[in-house]
């Protein structure tokens, strides 16, 4: 017996709702670590973000009489990582409106999963940035801990202390400030073969050099050279956990390897350029979603050539 079906032929077994259980299970240690340290507010502010972005999913679908795909579990990953995002001292109605924002605009009126050009959660968190910037960046201190960001210390020349920037002892969002429990979370995809290393791995490496760079054509030769300033940026801001869980996203990032190695190299080049160059020490969520934008074009001239085609001027195949 020959069956015949249209492409892909090869198939795997895993579905979108365990892939998202997957990445929810990843999330985990840094919603536990940012309730930890910045105690009931944190977790109010997640509860609110999954709930709406659940809520706002389910009753779009309901009245436009569409099939109900909250049990996919995409709505919750959307909303767990609006969630980190957000400042702990963030007033409820951030998380409520971000989670609107995030399912109505940028996922479901461009047809839901899977036909979003932008990560839904990063979208929204540039929005209420944009809408509301005093809380947006009203960060609660951690431990007598200042309120200023090691990240933007950094900026200014300052040497920070890594082992606390590491374990998550600085104030920043909820699930931005421990790279231990991000790490944790990357392991457990990367065993999972949810993700590969490719693209998290490229991402931070380019942004720690491209940073080392800009600096030395500022002349500032010092803080291009100093492992201090150069860890600074791998461990602070947004960059290990946009690098591990948005910049991977399945739906806005390549599906080809040369694509990827363009597209991390891209985010990586913007991070650096708005960290050194911006106003603030931040860069992470303009930089990947600039880098979602380019994401067509980037498969368009790396999408392998079909075997017995060839490409004429004009694009036509022959």
């Amino acid at each position: 017996m020959l069956n015949i079906s249209n492409a892909p032929h090869a198939r795997v077994g895993r579905t979108t709702t365990a892939i998202m259980a997957d990445v929810i299970l990843a999330l985990l240690p840094a919603c536990g670590v940012g309730i930890w340290l910045f105690g009931w507010q944190a977790a109010l502010v997640l509860v609110l973000s999954v709930g709406s972005c659940v809520l706002t999913e389910f009753v779009y679908q309901k009245l436009m009489k569409k099939p109900v795909t909250v049990g996919d579990l995409s709505a919750v990953v959307t909303g767990i990582l609006l969630g980190l995002n957000l400042p702990a001292s963030a007033p409820w109605y951030l998380p409520v409106l971000g989670g609107v924002f995030a399912i109505l605009v940028v996922k479901q009126l461009f047809g839901g999963i899977g036909q979003n050009f932008m990560n839904p959660a990063l979208t929204a968190r540039c929005f209420l940035m944009m809408s509301f910037a005093g809380q947006m960046t009203d960060f609660p201190a951690v431990d007598m801990a200042s309120g200023a960001t090691p990240l933007a210390a950094a900026k200014t020349g300052e040497q920070v202390d890594l082992l606390q920037m590491f374990l998550g002892q600085h104030s920043g969002t909820i699930g931005e400030t421990c790279v231990l429990a991000i790490l944790i979370g990357l392991v457990y995809l990367l065993v999972r073969r949810v993700i590969t290393l490719r693209i998290p791995l490229i991402y931070v490496v380019s942004t720690v050099a491209f940073a080392a760079l800009f600096q030395l054509l500022s002349g500032h030769a010092v803080m291009a050279t100093s492992p201090n300033y150069l860890l600074a940026q791998v461990c602070g801001g947004g960059l290990m956990l946009g690098a591990v869980f948005m910049a991977t996203d399945y739906v806005t990032c390549p599906i080809t390897k040369g694509g990827q190695w363009i597209y991390a190299i891209l985010i990586g080049f913007l991070t650096a350029l708005f960290r050194v160059f911006g106003s603030t020490a931040e860069g992470v969520s303009y930089a990947i979603l600039l880098g979602n934008l380019v994401v067509p074009l980037i498969e368009r001239i790396t999408i392998p050539k079909p075997f017995g085609f060839s490409f004429k001027k004009g694009g036509k195949a022959a």
